[in-house]
């Protein structure tokens, strides 16, 4: 059983429903015990850095959300998932994140380029990436659907799985341990979206 997470700012819907397109079975749930017992998690999001810390807050599933990271159970963040992964962002300054890993959140500064990005851009796996089992079947240059203004700035390079440029190299996607993050949305990305999330079905880890 996959839990996808609902703390009323995920893109619930589509993700559950890519999912299931590829026979998982799927509960989405804002229980903490659901969160901490998954067999996989997944952490969707969109909106603000603040509103969406907020609202994990809320229902109680900072702790259930470490916890589930810290049993080694494979985990997957996407767009904002990723982002609230991080101890802060200049999105939200004061507002702490999940803190899970190092590093902080940044906005797209360069005056020529339009915020946010919204839509397909390519991907630059690192060394890291093209040996990920989220990867696997993913080539350089592959496209992917992105919507936001902001992006991770981990401290650890070495988690950065692929890189992509607007404006700037930004960091598109991490995998640490049983760790495995996305900028970009997989399920809004068609067949390349949907590979990267049968990818994560299949992920052993711990």
């Amino acid at each position: 059983m996959i839990t996808v997470i609902d703390y009323g700012m995920g893109n619930l819907r589509s993700v559950s429903k890519a999912l299931e397109s590829l026979g998982a079975k799927v509960k989405v749930s804002e229980s903490p015990s659901d969160v901490k017992n998954a067999d996989r998690l997944v952490f969707p999001g969109v909106g603000a850095f603040s509103d969406c810390m907020d609202e994990v807050n809320k229902r109680n599933l900072q702790e259930p959300i470490r916890d589930f990271i810290k049993s080694g159970k494979p985990f997957l963040g996407i767009c904002m998932g990723l982002q609230l992964l991080f101890e802060s962002s200049q999105e939200a300054p004061g507002v702490k994140g999940l803190g899970v890993l190092k590093g902080k959140v940044a906005k797209f500064t360069s005056p020529n380029l339009k915020v946010p990005q919204i839509g397909w851009n390519q991907i630059d796996l690192t060394q890291k990436g093209k040996e990920s089992a989220l990867f696997k079947g993913i080539e350089n240059g592959d496209f992917f659907y992105f919507v936001h203004s902001y992006f991770a700035l981990p401290e650890d390079e070495d988690i950065i799985t692929s890189t992509t440029n607007y404006g700037v190299d930004f960091c598109s996607a991490i995998n640490k341990d049983n760790i495995f993050a996305t900028q970009f949305h997989p399920e809004k990305s068609q067949a390349k979206g949907l590979k990267v999330l049968e990818n994560f079905l299949t992920i052993t880890t711990g």
